[in-house]
């Protein structure tokens, strides 16, 4: 844990040993900082001199042993606290100007005179979000050139049998991609800060469950598949890995530009392979993998101001951290969800219904978004200059069972939810001051 001194109260579930296998009857429960009396019976004044000596030794004898238990037991409440206490961070800095610039016929425009800077970070941004039509169309403008289909047609082959995607094997990763000054630009037009509240040792495997989806999650990108905001020096000797849909590994181009980025499928046999071979011991030791748990379902909730988190029946994750002896740590970004605005489910039922077929039908889903514009705030597909905190909470640990039953299962997401309620209630007042609700679990 950081050395910095907490000041901040979790109030979930107890975190190493909930006192009952029923996880809906949980509650934290932190033992009472104790004080030992130290307080002396009056002695009569009237005694002798020699038995007011004997009677102040006795009482120095009790004070000094009861002192001596005092200090034990402030130590280890002190113990306590520290683990159920989350320290202060300092939140990322509020990016948007919108305020400066001119309006006409009911949209705002960005002023004439921006700094070169924010430029070019509204072009990182653009590039990301529009990458995955830009390396497909690449792609077949290069198949217009007969000169080339010597090559297509090889590659078409390679694309349809490749197991890079989920083989475990990490050869296509570029760190100096992960790291192009393109990528701190992109992480400044939020801006996105990754926050450290515990010291996650690299003799241990990990599997980080990142809240919420949001619409892209453009927090997830830039914190776990980016270098910019210092990963490696925050968790030095973890080797971490975003995972996406398979399906995103059978666009042309686009599929090499995420096997290069470090992103690999989030199947079970990828997750597998990830966290059960390489690291320093060939075991997957110093391996992590990165989960958008609530998936594209969780990204139909993303509204600014709200939380709702597709937790509930959410738990082939904890399974597989039960089989690979992966340690859970909740991710929790702030501010994730602010970026875009959409149709709501609640006040457009017909449209949540479409969006929730094209999810069975298809693997993924239409969000009816908007955002802001290149050169204007409000209407376009470009995401809001919002802050995104994104918080790595405390690791909770996981004993490695072959074979885990469904109590075991449950027990563990029951500490996983507590776990994302304790950082929701230590920063929620601090990253999320304008919030119209509470955090809250669904589906």
């Amino acid at each position: 844990m950081d050395d910095k001194t907490p000041n901040r109260k979790a109030s979930a579930t107890d975190f190493l040993s909930p006192p009952s296998d029923d996880v809906s009857t949980w509650s934290m429960e932190q033992d009472e900082i104790l004080e030992a009396d130290t307080a002396t019976t009056a002695t009569d004044v009237s005694r002798s001199r020699d038995t007011s000596y004997a009677t102040s030794e006795t009482t120095e004898t009790t004070i000094d042993a009861n002192d001596e238990r005092q200090t034990d037991l402030m130590k280890m409440s002190r113990k306590e606290i520290d683990e159920g206490y989350y320290p202060p961070l300092d939140g990322a800095k509020d990016q948007n100007n919108d305020r400066n610039g001119w309006s006409r016929g009911g949209i705002r425009f960005a002023p004439l005179r921006v700094p070169l800077v924010r430029r070019l970070q509204t072009l990182a941004v653009l590039f990301h979000c529009t990458s995955i039509v830009f390396f497909p169309a690449l792609f077949f403008f290069l198949c217009a050139m007969p000169l080339l289909w010597p090559l297509v047609i090889p590659y078409l082959i390679h694309l349809s049998i490749s197991t890079a995607a989920s083989d475990g094997n990490l050869k296509y990763r570029s760190e100096h991609l992960r790291s192009l000054p393109m990528w701190r630009l992109f992480a400044g037009y939020f801006s996105i800060k990754l926050h450290k509240t515990h010291e996650l040792p690299a003799d241990r495997k990990y599997i980080f469950g990142y809240h919420p989806h949001g619409i892209i999650s453009h927090g997830a990108w830039a914190a776990f598949t980016t270098n910019v905001l210092g990963f490696g020096e925050k968790f030095p000797g973890i080797t971490n890995t975003l995972v996406t849909l398979e399906s995103n590994f059978r666009i042309p181009m686009y599929r090499d530009w995420l096997l290069a980025m470090g992103l690999r499928s989030v199947s079970k046999e990828s997750i597998w392979n990830l966290l059960a071979r390489g690291g320093s011991d060939g075991q997957g030791t110093g391996r992590a993998v990165t989960i958008v748990i609530g998936g594209a379902r969780e990204s139909l909730e993303a509204e600014p101001g709200t939380l709702r988190l597709i937790l509930k029946a959410r738990k082939g994750f904890v399974k597989m951290a039960l089989r690979t002896g992966a340690d859970l740590v909740p991710v929790l970004a702030f501010g994730e969800n602010a970026l875009y605005d959409q149709l709501s489910p609640r006040t457009h039922p017909m449209v949540h219904k479409f969006q929730m077929f094209c999810l069975k039908v298809f693997k993924f889903t239409l969000p009816a978004l908007h955002g802001r514009g290149v050169l204007n705030y409000d209407i376009g597909l470009m995401p809001y200059r919002r802050p995104v905190n994104v918080v790595v909470g405390r690791p909770i640990p996981v004993k490695k069972s072959a074979t885990p039953d469904q109590a075991e299962i449950d027990r563990i997401h029951g500490l996983y939810v507590a776990e994302l309620q304790r950082i929701w209630e230590a920063y929620k007042d601090d990253f999320a001051r304008d919030r119209e609700a509470e955090l809250e679990i669904i589906g």
